[in-house]
């Protein structure tokens, strides 16, 4: 009798444990999904940031500056290799479901062919590094490179405005 009074416990314990962990799962998922959003938005932001720096001076806007464009492009590559994106992908956080994302479900429908385009974006970047330091036109050509790899990205698996 004790036992079976202890099982039913525990079974009753295990049923409210596994629904308040449901409930709160459910409460913090909208959260969730917009901080990823947020996240990965403010990634690109840091992208674009610096990338801004070096096509300024790749269409000859501001005077070539082999430090300045050096270090945009280590930051390029910080953002591209040296962090784990994973978090900032969340399914779920499409355009539609999220407000202010423009990630397309493409992204999730092949994660692979998404993958292979955030690593065709970090080669780029690694080839970036060398060439901002080194000369205005090394830092041009591979512009293209890295421009290249954004705009597939872009049209692939971003929403447009």
């Amino acid at each position: 009798m004790k036992f079976a009074c202890l099982t039913s416990t525990i079974a009753s314990l295990a049923i409210i444990c596994i629904g308040a962990s449901a409930s709160a799962q459910e409460a913090l998922t909208d959260k969730q999904l917009a901080s990823a959003v947020a996240a990965r938005q403010a990634h690109m932001d840091l992208n674009g940031f610096n990338l801004g720096i070096l096509g300024a001076m790749a269409k000859t806007e501001v005077p070539y500056d082999a430090a300045v464009a050096s270090a945009a492009a280590d930051n390029l590559v910080a953002l591209a290799t040296g962090i784990n994106q994973s978090a900032y992908w969340v399914e779920g956080s499409a355009a539609g479901s999220v407000e202010g994302s423009r990630a397309l479900p493409a992204i999730w429908e092949d994660m692979a062919a998404f993958e292979a385009v955030e690593a065709k974006f970090a080669e780029a970047t690694l080839a970036m590094q060398p060439a901002a330091g080194e000369s205005l036109e090394a830092l041009q050509a591979q512009m293209g490179v890295v421009g290249q790899t954004c705009n597939e990205c872009h049209k692939t698996f971003r929403q447009s405005r």
